[in-house]
């Protein structure tokens, strides 16, 4: 009897091992969720601006439960540059997207054979998924002896020089997404119809626009070709129930070891403004903040899907957003009721201020990141696709993710590892910022973008560069350019190396780095 005891014994612990450790194994590799907002303020987030007058109970979840960033950054103060930077962990001012952003109808800005974390992820056995505003570029069918702007925003004319009935090629899934669904670019850019994988899912067949803000009446967005019933208030809830939707199908997979990756870059609350139905007057503030619950509410909805789904616990869930917020949302009237969506950073979205590219940046990890913790460890949106390489164990090459520092090490609290130390930030006119520890050097007389001293203004009384100590002047209001000679020129040759080499972490210099003239005065941009 003694002798079958254990031989029951060790059969069930052969059974459970051969059955269980595999899978185990498996889920070391998490699940991930990549949700990018769309000019989403760092005060916007409750969890961090305390004195803030939005609720955001879900996001402040993920606070929480997770790790806060108070010193991360986009790598550009507007929306096309930083999503390049995030895709593919490069800086996207070595592209051939030197200011501004794209179009809805511009070609693919991402260049063929670049590795991206999605290719990366996929490479390395994952499900990837997009579902949302691209703004990277695919390249429509263009009627003959028509033309679409490249590196722009396409003009009245142009919007209709596209064949919309025809296969679009170089979108998401040429960069590594298995399946794609959302808008080409932002909300108030053409055309207004949603794209499944490499079509339209209707025909723009009309000529619609919207307003910016709903309920102000003028201004509108640009107008042009529209999808019969196709809505910008329900662009929202139509990126959210696709995400659940994905996220449920690939559920069964994800538990027993076929991991999925899903980026999640949202058009909201960027403009066209439109909270829908009873969100609209919810936050007291104006619908700007309303937009902004309503983003928070689509929040909560994915955390309860993975929670109903079993994969909280081994779910990465990075949220972000992708430039400060947006004067769109009327600074004017969110201060007068005392919220400061850029927090105590000076500008917004377009600057090379803070406020114009920190963001917020949480990460929940269960079992891996602290619940409730936080760092001041100076991040960048292109480090995610390091840290995600260094997590599911891939190798980068050397042409790939040439600027992409790991924050793995500040994840897991493990100290003495390295940690990026450096930041170069660009505006949306092309101005350059180089951050080093505390020292932050701008190399424009200005905000480089939308707020005051803008480009062009009579600013012939201002030095042609800016330096600030972060540590004792956040709020960037005093310029010690004259004071601190040696670190402009320290910062500047930094500057110059990075350009040169083609990339800024350790490695070979690349050959194929682009050539970019650094002005040390932007006055004439």
């Amino acid at each position: 009897m003694p002798f079958l005891r254990i031989l029951v014994v060790l059969v069930t612990v052969l059974t459970v091992t051969l059955h269980g450790f595999a899978p185990a194994a498996e889920q070391s590799r998490p699940n991930i969720l990549l949700i990018l907002c769309d000019d989403l303020g760092y005060g916007d987030v409750k969890a961090l601006n305390p004195d803030g007058k939005i609720a955001t109970p879900n996001i402040d979840r993920l606070a929480r439960e997770g790790m806060i960033f108070t010193d991360a950054h986009t790598s550009s103060a507007v929306c096309s540059p930083t999503r390049y930077g995030l895709m593919t962990g490069r800086y996207n001012w070595r592209t051939k997207l030197q200011s501004h952003v794209l179009g809805g109808l511009s070609p693919r800005l991402i260049e063929p054979g670049r590795m991206s974390i999605a290719s990366m992820l996929k490479q390395q056995g994952y499900h990837t998924a997009c579902v949302g505003k691209w703004h990277l570029g695919m390249d429509w069918v263009v009627k003959p002896g028509k033309d679409v702007a490249e590196l722009s925003i396409e003009t009245r004319e142009q919007v209709f020089n596209v064949d919309y009935s025809q296969p679009i090629k170089n979108g998401p899934t040429s960069v590594g997404f298995d399946e794609y669904f959302g808008i080409s670019a932002s909300l108030d850019m053409v055309p207004f119809t949603y794209i499944e994988n490499d079509r339209v899912t209707k025909l723009p067949t009309e000529d619609r626009g919207f307003e910016l803000m709903f309920g102000r009446g003028k201004p509108m967005t640009r107008l042009g070709p529209a999808a019969p019933g196709f809505d910008d208030a329900d662009v929202l809830p139509d990126l959210t129930n696709k995400a659940i939707e994905i996220i449920g199908r690939h559920a069964h997979d994800a538990i027993h070891g076929k991991p999925f990756f899903l980026y999640l870059p949202y058009a909201s609350p960027h403009t066209p403004i439109h909270p829908k139905g009873d969100w609209l007057g919810k936050s007291g503030l104006n619908p700007y903040a309303d937009f902004v619950m309503q983003q928070d509410f689509a929040i909560g909805q994915l955390l309860d899907t993975l929670d109903k789904h079993g994969l909280t616990n081994n779910m990465l869930v990075i949220f972000t957003s992708d430039n400060g917020c947006s004067p769109q949302a009327k600074f004017d009237e969110l201060l007068a009721k005392r919220h400061n969506p850029s927090y105590i950073f000076r500008g917004h979205k377009a600057d090379i201020y803070e406020g114009g590219h920190r963001v917020p940046f949480l990460v929940r990890w269960p079992g891996k990141v602290k619940a409730g913790s936080k760092t001041d460890q100076l991040t960048c949106l292109i480090d995610v696709t390091a840290t995600v390489a260094e997590i599911v164990g891939a190798k980068l090459p050397a042409n790939a993710a040439e600027d992409s520092v790991s924050f793995l090490p500040t994840l897991l609290a493990q100290a003495g590892k390295p940690a990026r130390t450096t930041l170069v930030s660009h505006s949306i006119n092309g101005s350059f910022a180089i951050r080093d520890g505390s020292w932050k050097l701008a190399l424009c007389p200005g905000s480089g973008g939308w707020s005051n001293p803008r480009p062009g203004m009579k600013d012939d009384d201002l030095p042609p560069q800016q330096l600030f100590d972060l540590s004792t002047d956040i709020g960037e209001t005093t310029n010690l350019q004259d004071k601190h000679p040696e670190t402009i020129t320290r910062l500047t040759k930094l500057l110059e190396k990075y350009v040169a080499e083609g990339r800024s972490t350790p490695g070979e210099p690349q050959k194929n780095a682009v050539a970019i003239q650094i002005r040390k005065d932007a006055r004439s941009r």
